[in-house]
């Protein structure tokens, strides 16, 4: 038996007849009178007495009048209840330090401004550290831009980003730099296991370039502070230096053959239900703007 089929008996009850439950619960009354039958037949008793035109309950549907309406007040109940616990169960969400200096923040905000009674708990790392994250359970989704591995996650692209050479304006020749300068140049990158500095140092091998490495910072507003003051140049994305491209505190320079372009991705493992709160998220990430 189903909730189906006591909702249709309720309403029977409720109406004193079967054409005016069909009317009542828009259904057709030969679907009404073949649930009624259904339930007689799976408790091998007869539910009502039919004089003439009318309905009259026997002692077995009181009984079954009673416990179906205690039924439909149960799964009621239980519907609210869990959905209650899917809204204010807080969703676990992680960004790279690129993504969570440019967009994550934003992203957070319109899930609260969408979902205000949903509690949130946003963690910022690298993208190995996240991946390892999501497979223990500690986190229910990432925003990544680095490769990950694991055929245990689900990865969704939302967002084009790409990564430019930036330098401190007065080291910046007037010609710029040519593929072979590049190796001679004190690169100051993100710390391994970071998508950016995987992304970077794949490109270089693909030109088979090996560059000089004099810093390695997890932080990228210290990345941006030694360019401007001369102790390097770097790789970041574009996002993360409109500003001070803008203003002058950095400049930035192309080579000719090489790009850095790369997809931010809504990571999430397989087997992770999709409460609301992460789906509302998700559809955020997939509409940004």
């Amino acid at each position: 038996m189903t909730l189906r089929h006591f909702q249709i008996f309720i309403s029977v009850c409720d109406e004193q007849g079967m054409t005016q439950a069909a009317r009542q619960l828009h259904i057709s009354q030969p679907s009404i009178s073949q649930a009624v039958k259904e339930l007689e037949e799976h408790y091998q008793v007869r539910l009502f007495e039919r004089l003439g035109k009318k309905l009259f309950l026997t002692p077995a549907g009181q009984e079954l009048l009673h416990y179906a309406r205690h039924i439909i007040s149960l799964s009621d109940q239980t519907e609210k209840t869990l959905r209650s616990f899917s809204l204010a169960a807080p969703i676990r969400l992680g960004a790279t330090l690129s993504i969570g200096e440019s967009i994550f923040i934003d992203i957070i905000t319109r899930l609260k401004k969408t979902m205000p009674e949903q509690e949130v708990y946003s963690h910022v790392h690298n993208t190995a550290a996240l991946e390892d994250a999501l497979l223990r359970d500690e986190l229910d989704a990432a925003l990544v831009e680095g490769s990950i591995t694991s055929a245990y996650l689900t990865q969704i692209p939302f967002l084009e980003d790409e990564l430019v050479f930036i330098i401190a304006p007065d080291q910046l020749p007037p010609a710029g730099f040519t593929m072979e300068q590049l190796a001679d140049l004190p690169f100051i990158l993100r710390e391994k296991g970071s998508g950016t500095r995987n992304l970077f140092e794949h490109v270089m091998n693909q030109h088979h370039l090996q560059c000089h490495v004099t810093g390695s910072y997890n932080n990228t507003e210290s990345i941006r502070q030694a360019v401007a003051a001369g102790l390097g140049i770097s790789a970041i994305s574009s996002r993360l230096v409109a500003k001070e491209l803008q203003e002058g505190k950095l400049a930035s320079f192309t080579i000719p053959g090489i790009t850095f372009r790369r997809s931010f991705r809504i990571v999430y493992h397989k087997n992770k239900y999709l409460t609301a709160g992460l789906k509302t998220f998700i559809d955020l990430c997939k509409s940004y703007i």
